[in-house]
């Protein structure tokens, strides 16, 4: 039954982005919508290039837009947007250079800082001639171990204004899993803070540098930023062939007035990093161009971002969300950048920097919502300003979208949204002109033409399946990083559907065109809406000279994933309380916190394919209660049994 929670006033619709782009593409192409968004929708889809096109004209893109639309292909991935198009990234986001707030940065421990759009553009401007100076040229990759901050924006910035790679990854993640994923990329920059702090704990960073610089021998820079809030003494570092910078020093440099290269739509962005379930984490480029449009559209027409407007997403910069946070600037919205442990020393935290912030649009975890029901948080604010509250990195339980209308807001677009990194932006997501229903996901995103195909390939609605995208758009990625002829990117996204993309999710798409995500439908671990891989894992726990061989899977549990770790121990081994502690710090050193097994199980083997894969699949269904199929494809499907019915997984 189908439970209508919230619908936006007819006031609202009217004054929204969405009702404004509906009468540009009626004007332009002489059509009528009447504020019905799957009118909209399958124009936008049978109109793949006028409609992107005109997301060009209505969001105002600075750039050279040029006249051909398209330039097809047969190759799904191959298809390239506006093919004669030039733009700046940086400059499409720096728009505004007056003294209004563009920036606001907030640390568990209370500091707040400010920065105007004049001060950002400032101190943009001071990185570019620094990253001149050192030679940083066009696909130079720059690199970024960084806390969520202002001057990580400003990193970020400055890069794409020259037209280097960015690449970023957060504090919490170990030496192991920097190394991992920059060595493949080699960059020649790398920005590094000197601590960070969570939940009170202030964690040295600096410390891990000598080896990370050991093992990417690419790195020639190294720029070192100190903490906001905290003084910051500066010390004799010494590396063999590495110049060291201190962040003070940049900001002596006289700034001067930005001019900005354009570059191909296709140019080279960022790049961001699969979770490595299957060996290393792939490399995904994302062009400039692509994920411009995209975001563009997602935050104008579906999120309903305005001039001004504060937006707040709780994200780490080795996560997606936050180039998709960092984007809201293009859009002349605020972005307000938090950094720390979301329920510091009390469980309203968040919910309290929205009420003082003003936040229009506030970002979190399906995770996040269930922890402020199963605390029982009742918000006491008015939250005056918010208009929007997306969920997103696991699915979000009907108890979840009750429990926001019931306990936080009850005017409020509650907004879940999916997608991924692979894409940077979101397959399914809401807008204002339908209703939000208890456990959906609203629709389609514009452009999109999303689906959810059988075994077969078949289309199904009100059934289980594939969530699959068959037509192309501009945020598809480039490619991987050193993936020669494509083959990884091909293997990813198009070996179970010919030229469609197959994302790797498990939905249903209702026949009112909501959408329900089941979470992934491979082996990926997502531990409180957060991707990670394997790998990651696998790499420490092989290092314990008890353990034989080991296996990890999520399992289901409680609206979210909990990771399992099994383990086959040698001989002369115990599994006890001392083993499991020394595995545990072991991994939340070396790979991240996130990564720590909730249980971890003795087991006598572990199954196999006939060419010596583990099969991480086999092992989550059968823990999950689900049926395993082609059990003939796997050298010992015998061990399989010792799987069911655990008892350490009842609780």
């Amino acid at each position: 039954m189908v439970k209508k929670l919230w619908e936006a006033r007819p006031s609202s619709k009217k004054s929204s982005n969405l009702y404004k782009y509906e009468k540009f593409i009626s004007n332009k192409y002489n059509q009528k919508f009447d504020q019905n968004y799957r009118k909209i929708l399958n124009w936008s889809i049978k109109n793949s290039d006028e409609f992107w096109s005109t997301i060009w004209d209505f969001c105002k893109v600075i750039g050279i837009k040029g006249k051909k639309k398209i330039k097809k292909s047969n190759i799904f991935y191959k298809n390239i947007f506006l093919p004669n198009s030039k733009l700046n990234f940086a400059e499409n986001l720096l728009t505004k250079n007056d003294n209004s707030k563009a920036l606001t940065f907030l640390s568990e421990n209370g500091f707040r800082e400010e920065r105007s759009w004049k001060q950002l553009r400032i101190n943009v401007s001071k990185l570019i001639i620094f990253l001149k100076k050192i030679n940083i040229k066009e696909k130079d990759r720059v690199a970024a171990y960084m806390p969520n901050i202002i001057e990580t924006v400003e990193c970020f910035l400055s890069t794409s204004a020259v037209g280097a790679i960015w690449s970023s990854c957060s504090p919490d993640f170990g030496i192991n899993g920097i190394i991992e994923r920059f060595s493949q990329i080699k960059p020649k920059v790398l920005f590094v803070s000197d601590r960070y702090f969570y939940n009170g704990k202030e964690i040295n960073v600096i410390e891990r540098v000598p080896e990370i610089i050991k093992k990417i021998s690419s790195i020639k820079y190294l720029i070192v930023v100190s903490y906001p809030g905290k003084k910051f003494t500066k010390k004799i570092y010494k590396f063999n062939k590495i110049k060291i910078f201190f962040w003070d020093d940049i900001k002596k440099i006289k700034p001067k007035k930005i001019n900005f290269k354009k570059f191909d739509f296709e140019k080279e962005l960022a790049i961001l990093y699969s979770s490595g379930t299957t060996g290393k984490p792939k490399c995904i480029c994302h062009k400039s161009g692509g994920v411009l449009l995209q975001h563009l559209k997602e935050h104008q027409l579906h999120c309903d971002i305005k001039e001004n407007d504060n937006i707040f997403y709780f994200t780490t910069c080795g996560w997606m969300m936050w180039n998709w946070l960092i984007s809201a600037l293009a859009s002349k919205a605020s972005i307000v950048l938090f950094d720390g442990f979301p329920m510091f020393k009390k469980k309203e935290f968040l919910l309290e920097i929205v009420e003082k912030e003003k936040i229009s649009l506030f970002g979190i975890s399906a995770k996040y919502i269930d922890s402020l029901n199963k605390a029982k948080v009742r918000s006491k604010h008015k939250f005056k300003k918010l208009r929007t509250i997306c969920s997103t990195g696991s699915p979000l339980s009907e108890e979840g979208f009750e429990y926001i209308y019931k306990n936080i807001k009850k005017d409020v677009h509650l907004s879940s949204i999916s997608g991924g990194t692979d894409i940077v932006s979101c397959f399914v997501l809401g807008n204002l002109y339908e209703p939000v229903v208890s456990g959906q996901i609203q629709n389609n995103g514009l452009g999109m033409n999303v689906k959810v195909f059988d075994e077969n390939g078949k289309s199904i609605e009100n059934k289980k399946g594939e969530l699959v995208c068959i037509n192309s758009f501009p945020s598809m990625p480039l490619k991987f990083w050193n993936d020669k002829n494509d083959f990884k990117f091909k293997e990813a996204y198009f070996n179970k559907y010919k030229n469609i993309w197959h994302h790797g999710d498990y939905a249903k798409k209702n026949n009112n065109g909501g959408i329900i995500i089941y979470g992934r439908s491979d082996a990926t671990l997502n531990p409180g809406g957060v991707r990670l891989g394997t790998s990651e894992i696998y790499s420490e726990v092989e290092k314990f000279e008890e353990i034989r061989e080991s296996i990890v899977v999520g399992q289901s549990w409680d609206n979210d994933i909990r990771i399992i770790l099994f383990i086959v121990l040698d001989e002369n081994y115990n599994l006890n309380e001392n083993l499991m502690l020394k595995i545990k710090n072991k991994i939340k050193i070396n790979a991240s916190p996130r990564h720590v097994p909730a249980k971890i199980i003795s087991v006598n083997d572990i199954p196999k394919t006939k060419n010596g894969k583990l099969v991480e699949l086999a092992v989550k269904n059968l823990i999950e209660g689900n049926e395993i199929k082609n059990k003939e494809a796997l050298a010992n499907p015998e061990v399989l049994e010792q799987y069911k019915n655990l008892e350490d997984l009842k609780y």
